[in-house]
């Protein structure tokens, strides 16, 4: 039984469970001119329609295309409560999603009429305003040990599965002290963050104590979702960029960039980091004080 199919049990919401393969078999040919078998991302288009209204079309490998979606109403604040869904329906004959509320969406045109173009893969782009209700948003402030960091990053280094099989994908993760919960990949990572936040909202999680990964770098949008989705700790093996950084300070989300081994750039929230494990020259851990712990 799938998630999406035990979720629905005690939503209420009705969903399909049309998920679909991540990648699909070809063949290239290599620098000597030889055939080679391998596996391509297997990259789709799924139009969104809201109460028989066309939104966006999204791009998307399509495995968890549910999640997405509801993932993808809740951070563009299109909807503002799950309980307002009555369903969500993919059909990939018709590359559709079609999203069917109580009640309708109150000031829809008002929302879709104020648009942010973002750096997301494929060109993504945001409804509303990007600052909207960012001053409402409270994260705690929640310490994380440096060897959490190492754990995780060894645990997720086994789970990047269509990536190794393919490329052409992002991931994405959301964690718990060592372990990592849900992890995600799709052609962008904002997908595979609207899946995660899908299934957060499916199952009501909250992200208070949680930390979320993602391959890709640390923009603006990213840092807002991950706000809105209530994570305090955000952590990416790519880099930062300043609007990511400048609101990461000003809503206190702490940023974890360039992580990977034992290497990291902490370009927010330092003094929430417990530096547990140093590595010395050679990139192996070594003992620190309890009052540089502490720090």
């Amino acid at each position: 039984m799938t998630v999406a199919q035990t979720d629905l049990k005690d939503s209420g919401l009705q969903m399909t469970n049309a998920g679909l393969q991540a990648s699909t078999s070809t063949t290239a040919i290599d620098e000597y001119g030889q055939a080679r078998e391998g596996h391509i991302a297997a990259e789709r288009a799924l139009t969104v329609y809201l109460d028989k209204k066309e939104i966006v079309t999204l791009m998307t490998l399509g495995t968890q295309p549910e999640l997405l979606v509801l993932g993808w109403l809740r951070n563009q604040r299109l909807v503002p409560d799950i309980s307002h869904i009555k369903a969500i329906q993919i059909d990939w004959e018709t590359e559709s999603a079609v999203i069917t509320t109580y009640n309708g969406v109150k000031d829809l045109d008002i929302k879709l009429g104020r648009r942010t173009v973002t750096t997301g893969c494929g060109q993504g782009t945001v409804f509303g305003g990007l600052m909207d209700d960012l001053d409402k948003v409270s994260l705690p402030q929640v310490r994380t040990r440096q060897s959490t960091i190492y754990n995780l990053l060894n645990t997720l280094s086994e789970h990047n599965e269509v990536y190794k099989r393919a490329g052409a994908v992002h991931g994405c993760a959301l964690c718990q002290d060592h372990q990592m919960l849900h992890f995600v990949e799709d052609v962008g990572r904002h997908n595979a963050v609207d899946a995660i936040a899908g299934q957060m909202w499916l199952n009501n999680t909250h992200g208070h104590d949680k930390l979320f990964y993602t391959t890709g770098r640390l923009t603006s949008e990213m840092v807002i979702k991950v706000a809105q989705m209530g994570i305090p700790v955000l952590l990416s093996r790519s880099g930062v960029t300043e609007m990511g950084r400048t609101l990461a300070e000003k809503i206190g989300v702490t940023l974890i960039a360039r992580a990977k081994g034992r290497h990291f750039l902490i370009y927010h929230g330092d003094d929430q980091i417990d530096f547990d494990a140093i590595p010395d020259r050679q990139g192996k851990p070594r003992q620190h004080s309890e009052q540089q712990r502490a720090r």
